[in-house]
């Protein structure tokens, strides 16, 4: 099943995905009232909402390309974010270089809950604040049951499904070195979108191809076995240092910038569109607009 929210006066409402409509779900009759719901529901609140469905006309709902999408996770307790999770591709495991010193453990880092955003939403940010923006894609993991201490055997039982997010981060100096969370948190530095595979759906992942393109230009291609931290092992570590809840948000980390144009030094600039895709998953696209007096236009 794909769940996403639409912004219906202004407030992201659940909706599930058929055949291209989108169709918003009844509260009244699935008791679910929003994405973090579902997810903690499990099971029965999945088969209740698919009972639901099976029920509705063919023609049901609203063509796709039609609404407008709020974040797959309007409201999510956490989001914690994987640094330095992807070997090079060219290169073995053991190799030298870049990877000579791997991380011995999940290097974990967050952004805040307020940076969510939509798929289509556009990007401003205060330029006086940081001038130095860039887009990275990641498959998100987005948590059902409550998992604390988790072994990585039993990890994914506690996955609600996955979705494309969008680590737009500062880098600037002094945020990048040292004021992570803030370089990262920016209103809409986190696009979340377009909307929710269900783990029964989505499969395994252990082999998913994903990338990022800036006006159709490829900033990134990588695949999910470059992993260096498996998606288990990632709940597992997590897990047992905290309790993760349903509806936070995993950011599993992201594949090296490509050598080629436009290259790895490239930057957000007003009037790019960015878009971030997964396989299986689909496309995350986000504007990127000129704000506060920008002097940086695009060419």
């Amino acid at each position: 099943m794909r769940v996403t929210t639409i912004l219906v006066d202004g407030r992201p409402t659940p909706a599930v995905v058929r055949d291209g409509r989108v169709l918003l779900i009844d509260r009244k009759t699935t008791g679910l009232a929003g994405i973090r719901a579902l997810a903690a529901g499990g099971s029965p609140a999945l088969t209740r909402l698919q009972a639901w469905l099976d029920a509705q006309s063919a023609d049901a709902g609203t063509p796709f390309e039609t609404v407008t999408l709020g974040p797959a996770v309007p409201d999510p307790g956490a989001i914690y974010t994987i640094g330095h999770n992807y070997r090079a591709p060219t290169k073995p495991k053991d190799a030298t270089g870049d990877d000579a010193e791997p991380p011995e453990r999940p290097l974990v880092y967050g952004k805040a809950s307020s940076s969510v955003a939509g798929h289509g939403a556009t990007l401003r940010w205060d330029r006086s604040l940081t001038d130095n923006v860039d887009a990275e894609v990641e498959l998100g993991v987005v948590i059902g049951a409550t998992a604390s201490a988790v072994a990585p055997e039993r990890a994914l039982d506690h996955v609600f499904g996955f979705t494309i997010i969008n680590d737009v981060s500062s880098r600037d100096s002094w945020l990048d070195g040292d004021q992570w969370l803030i370089g990262k948190s920016l209103p809409g530095f986190c696009p979340v979108g377009p909307g929710i595979v269900t783990a029964d759906e989505m499969g395994t992942t252990d082999d998913v191809r994903l990338g990022c393109k800036i006006d159709g230009a490829a900033i990134q291609d990588g695949t999910t076995r470059d992993m260096r931290f498996s998606i288990p092992e990632i709940i597992a570590y997590l897990s047992h240092h905290l309790t993760l809840r349903p509806g936070d948000l995993i950011a599993t980390g992201t594949p090296a910038r490509l050598p080629t144009p436009p290259g790895p030094e490239r930057r957000l600039r007003a009037g790019d569109r960015v878009t971030a895709w997964i396989e299986g998953i689909g496309e995350l696209t986000t504007p990127i607009a000129e704000t506060n007096g920008s002097q940086e236009d695009k060419p």
